[in-house]
């Protein structure tokens, strides 16, 4: 059952400025990547989701329910980590997180103790009484996703989790993404400009473009079914090229490599044997699938920019 469903969604800005166009799209539980180019309309779609924007047009459904109506009870259903910066330094963590869960509409007690579980969770324990000021980057990340889950939520909507952390810090909170959508099960969307880091841990993906649904699938089922095969061979590589295109393989070059998308279970055992009749000194065989990157033909370690 998806999570988040949108048809028709529109949302119009001063009658000249369209940030979401007849955005129709389903959300499956597990974790999704929201992606998009600056100006796409991501930032829209998710305070849409939260119930800060009422949409122009069209319907949303978060958890079941219409955030524009029900905003209080979809918000006391869902984290928020925002993208930039808005923690107050003066507080420790563990102040902070409090506060939160008891805006959440935690008990006081309740909020204490769910802070404490959640900055655990988030690696923080040892520092929470430390005042937030003092924080690292990636230790105010890690504040923010503490905050989204402490009062235990259904739905996590998280805006760029890994913005300004080194790479370090990012596979760390990226760890931390998975193991939250995996093993506490709740249903996590990221929205990331880094496409790669989306193909790390989201099961599925969303990509927007001016507002307007690129393409929505399984991540799985967009790098499967776009399988490579690389093979490079020390000399007679005109010569292997021309062979393989003679029995039908679309045959590209990767610098000094060829590749050939895997389209049937002979197409390996064909590169292989066509190597061995041409007996040429065979470098590299290996198959692989398309990152994600690709399939949007943006750079492996950029993608479309944030907005």
């Amino acid at each position: 059952m998806a999570i988040i469903t949108t048809q028709g969604l529109t949302k119009r800005y001063a009658e000249r400025v369209t940030a979401l166009a007849d955005l129709t799209v389903e959300i499956e539980p597990g974790i999704t990547g929201l992606v998009g180019a600056n100006g796409a309309g991501k930032s829209t779609l998710i305070k849409t989701m939260l119930g800060l924007l009422t949409p122009t047009a069209g319907q949303l459904r978060v958890l079941g329910m219409d955030p524009t109506s029900q905003g209080e009870q979809v918000r006391a259903r869902v984290g928020y980590m925002p993208e930039n910066d808005c923690l107050p330094p003066d507080v420790s963590a563990a102040e902070f997180v409090t506060h939160m869960g008891r805006m959440s509409g935690l008990p006081k007690t309740a909020a204490r103790e769910r802070a404490s579980e959640t900055l655990r969770h988030v690696g923080l324990y040892e520092e929470r009484y430390r005042q937030i000021g003092g924080y690292s980057t990636g230790m105010k990340q890690r504040v923010k996703l503490a905050q989204s889950l402490v009062h235990d939520p259904d739905l996590l909507l998280l805006d760029e989790p890994t913005n300004g952390l080194d790479p370090a810090g990012r596979d760390g909170m990226l760890d931390l993404v998975h193991r939250i959508g995996t093993e506490f099960g709740i249903a996590v969307v990221v929205c990331s400009h880094l496409l790669g880091e989306v193909e790390q841990i989201a099961d599925g993906l969303v990509a927007i473009e001016s507002g307007r649904l690129l393409r929505a699938d399984r991540v799985s089922a967009m790098t499967t079914r776009t399988a490579v095969l690389t093979v490079e061979v020390d000399e007679g590589t005109d010569a292997l090229a021309a062979a393989l295109s003679e029995r039908g393989l679309r045959i590209g070059r990767d610098g000094a490599a060829l590749v050939t998308p895997v389209e049937s279970d002979s197409t390996y055992d064909l590169v292989r044997d066509l190597i061995v009749d041409l007996d040429l000194p065979l470098h590299r065989l290996e198959e692989r699938r398309h990152r994600v990157a690709e399939l949007f033909n943006t750079p492996s370690a950029g993608g479309p920019t944030n907005g």
